[in-house]
């Protein structure tokens, strides 16, 4: 387990119109309950042939994403902005669990989890795991920062996990960088079983410590905490025990191509999907948009981003355009960051290797965390500081997105994981993400379209004249 140690980082009711003369008072009613039911049939009709079309899923999924994006991103990113970290949006139904000050009193984490806690200045909380001898377990821990309070460089959030005796099974940091911009940091730990060791391979009661880095530097108010856990069943055959040997390392060309309007998440839970494309945002200073990515087995991701300029050029933000890389289980594979200047800035990520369940036992940080099939997270962050010389935005965000490698099939698992599905993709994931480098056929896809759009006129046109038909009668 050494080779994790230091894992990084209405309008109001106006007067009632006078019924028309010769009108009973109530045929009124009819009208709005049949266009609201012509609503309903269109919408549905819409999805409903969308979803049919090839690729359908994930053109329904755009659709809605856009809509989606710009309600609740939306509303998530204008608070971002104003209020920097504070514009996390936490896991719906997170339950609240208080950390303790010592191992006798911690709350227990269930296998699958996703909790809220909160982390004072000076205190390491302590949470309890129960688990068995067969499974890896991951734990992570985002910690949110008020938005006013300055943050060092290297303050941040440690997550240890620990057995019954204290003895040390996986200790990760993460901190806020260069940039000195509150922002979330999520820090990863694990207890694994492997081949040959003799530290944390027993069945019974772990522990998991949660402290800040630098608490004599840290900010004095609380810290908002997300935990995550997660299980990780035994491959069914026995595999290889040593990493892939060799790997296409070149970093590709970025993809080209117009970019899709795609307002990103305010969170790992409300993480917009894209696939592989260009996909275009708004950003602004101290706000952190977050993006997934289903990369399959045998598969290779590599993403770039690239902040627009500005009509200020005068001035330097170090660090300002930050892009990171997260697994499954939200452990940081990679991140980069790059300075603005007020011009057209970009930071891309390394380039990494496909996907695979041997990659745990590579010495390097970055290998080891791509041991897992699933939702990738994309996090960009643009620094708080930018404000300071460019103004507060919005700036333009482009996210470019490539996969490359053929589909594998995974290591069947003996069990189920949890929580379930986190390590496999669906079919709509898997249209989202075509092999071997192919961008999605913008001629073929808009033939689809237009075939149902005919398809879903003729359905409207026929709705509506079902509903001419029925208000007329009920009128008379």
């Amino acid at each position: 387990m050494g080779r994790w140690c230091g894992v990084r980082r209405r309008t109001g009711a106006g007067g009632a119109r006078p019924p028309a003369s010769g009108r009973p008072a109530g045929a009124g009613a009819v009208r709005p309950r049949a266009t609201a039911a012509v609503r309903l049939a269109a919408v549905t009709v819409l999805l409903a042939t969308t979803a049919s079309l090839p690729g359908g899923t994930a053109l329904a999924a755009g659709a809605a994403g856009a809509a989606g994006a710009a309600g609740a991103a939306g509303a998530a990113g204008a608070a971002g902005a104003a209020g920097g970290a504070e514009g996390y949006a936490f896991a719906d139904g997170a339950a609240r669990v208080e950390g303790a000050s010592d191992t006798a009193g911690a709350a227990l984490l269930q296998p699958g989890g996703t909790y809220r806690s909160s982390l004072a200045r000076n205190d390491t909380l302590y949470y309890r795991l129960e688990l068995d001898a067969d499974s890896d377990t991951y734990v992570s821990v985002t910690a949110v920062p008020g938005s006013e309070g300055e943050v060092t460089a290297v303050d941040g959030v440690r997550v240890a996990v620990r057995d019954a005796d204290g003895a040390s099974c996986s200790l990760g940091s993460a901190t806020f960088g260069a940039a000195h911009s509150p922002r979330p940091v999520t820090a990863w730990g694990m207890r694994e079983i492997e081949p040959g060791a003799s530290r944390c391979q027993d069945a019974g009661t772990y522990y998991v410590a949660v402290e800040r880095v630098r608490p004599e530097d840290s900010p004095p108010d609380d810290w908002d905490l997300e935990l995550t856990t997660a299980t990780e069943p035994r491959p069914r055959r026995a595999g290889p025990t040593e990493p892939p040997g060799t790997w296409d390392s070149a970093s590709p060309e970025p993809l080209a191509g117009q970019p899709e309007r795609r307002a990103g998440g305010s969170g790992f839970a409300r993480a917009t999907a894209v696939g592989q494309g260009v996909w275009q945002s708004d950003i602004r200073p101290g706000q952190t948009l977050y993006y997934k990515v289903p990369v399959d087995w045998g598969r290779q991701v590599y993403a770039s981003a690239e902040l627009g300029g500005s009509d200020d050029a005068s001035g330097y933000t170090t660090g300002a355009l930050r892009l990171g890389l997260h697994n499954p289980v939200r452990g940081e594979v990679d991140d980069a960051a790059k300075g603005y200047t007020g011009r057209p800035a970009a930071v891309g990520l390394a380039a990494l290797p496909p996907v695979a369940y041997p990659n745990r036992y590579a010495s390097s940080r970055q290998v080891g965390a791509l041991r897992f099939a699933g939702d990738y997270y994309l996090v960009v962050h643009l620094a708080a500081q930018v404000a300071d010389d460019f103004g507060d935005g919005p700036f333009r965000l482009t996210l470019r997105v490539r996969l490359r490698g053929t589909a594998e099939a995974g290591p069947g698992y003996t069990g189920e994981p949890r929580p379930k599905g986190v390590f496999e993709l669906s079919a709509a994931d898997r249209a989202a993400a075509p092999e071997n480098g192919a961008t999605r056929d913008g001629d073929a896809a808009m033939r689809a379209v237009a075939v149902g759009g005919i398809g879903t006129g003729s359905l409207l046109l026929a709705g509506l004249a079902v509903w001419t038909v029925t208000a007329r009668r009920r009128a008379a």
